[in-house]
């Protein structure tokens, strides 16, 4: 397929990029490359016969209709979206912006686009969102499909809104639409301002290691390459009209996470050690849900994925590729490191 990435330059979105260059596919990369997006994720690949960088914003509609015009894409895979929750409460604006109405300039592009084409049975608009739609979990019980959503942040409710578009514009338009909600990603190119790649930089730097509360917040955690290869599995196999939750099956505690990193860093640099002396629990931050579990039965059941790396090995593999990869995260330090989400 031609595959039109947005968001490509992201995290996430790099790297379906990089899984879908090696896997043969033709990719349109389009992003906007704000603070959080770098040409450097995808540059193992750039170079590839049928890769195709556009800087753009989903929510200029004029230049979305030009680039799907131009490159004539099978499917948008569309990642674009402000992810953190800590800057939707500093700043919720730019996550209405990019979430809700980026989202709709996007469908109705695609939709238009589609059309114009005479409606190809093939093409496919893949919006991926996340498990925090749910809302937060108890101490028992997993969000299914059939969740009812309950978003309690900016970040969530506008992850939701777009979630709520998407299927509208498949009821009222007909437009072939495939969606999938993750649990929390990890892994290389993480931007150094969510929690794993945090820990890890804060304690080779020496710096205190923030834990919101006592820790005990659960996330059912997902290496990145996993997701990427989950979400080409139901961009080509999964049911028009049909969500996917795709989840790690690696549910952890804060803590217990944060005391995992710094005994893999206790045996990578022990003069350093102990670090998880560096752990300092602070103020929590408003709205923050206790707990996220994913029951990811119907991709496995229906397409027959599931994730192959084990948080452990995952984990292994994010600290070793930080503390080898300093050339990436250095340049990133003075506007990643920093406490967001106090000012509710």
């Amino acid at each position: 397929m031609k595959i039109l990435v947005t968001g490509g330059a992201g995290f996430i979105g790099s790297a379906v990029v990089r899984q879908a260059v090696r896997a043969g596919h033709e990719v349109v990369n389009l992003d906007a490359l704000t603070y959080a997006a770098n040409l450097a994720n995808v540059a193992q690949v750039s170079n590839a016969p049928g890769y195709a960088f556009e800087k753009a914003d989903i929510a200029d509609r004029q230049r979305i209709d030009e680039i799907l015009a131009r490159h004539r894409p099978d499917a948008i895979l569309h990642l674009a979206a402000e992810s953190h929750v800590d800057r939707s409460i500093d700043g919720p604006a730019a996550f209405v912006r990019t979430n809700i109405e980026g989202t709709y300039a996007l469908l109705e592009a695609a939709r238009a686009y589609w059309s114009a084409e005479k409606r190809p049975e093939r093409f496919r608009f893949h919006h991926v969102s996340t498990d925090e739609v749910y809302g937060s979990l108890g101490p028992s019980g997993m969000f299914t499909e059939d969740t009812p959503y309950d978003p309690r942040s900016p970040y969530s409710a506008t992850k939701a809104a777009s979630d709520h578009l998407v299927r509208a514009w498949h009821e009222t338009y007909g437009l072939p639409v495939l969606l999938s909600n993750c649990s929390n990603n990890y892994g290389p190119f993480h931007f150094p301002e969510k929690l794993i790649p945090v820990v890890i930089l804060n304690a080779l730097h020496g710096k205190p290691i923030p834990v919101y509360c006592a820790g005990e917040n659960v996330r059912d955690w997902l290496y990145v390459e996993d997701h990427a290869d989950a979400l080409l599995t139901v961009l080509e196999a999964g049911e028009v009209g049909r969500s996917y939750n795709i989840g790690g099956e690696n549910e952890a505690r804060n803590i217990d996470l944060i005391r995992t990193i710094c005994g893999l860093l206790d045996a990578r640099r022990p003069g350093a050690a102990p670090h998880d002396r560096l752990i300092e629990f602070v103020e929590d931050r408003p709205g923050h849900d206790m707990r996220y579990a994913i029951d990811p039965s119907r991709i496995r059941e229906e397409l027959g994925w599931r994730p192959s790396v084990t948080l452990e090995e995952g984990l292994a593999r994010t600290v070793d590729w930080y503390l080898e990869n300093e050339d990436w995260w250095r340049p990133l330090l003075d506007v990643a490191l920093e406490r967001r989400g106090t000012s509710a």
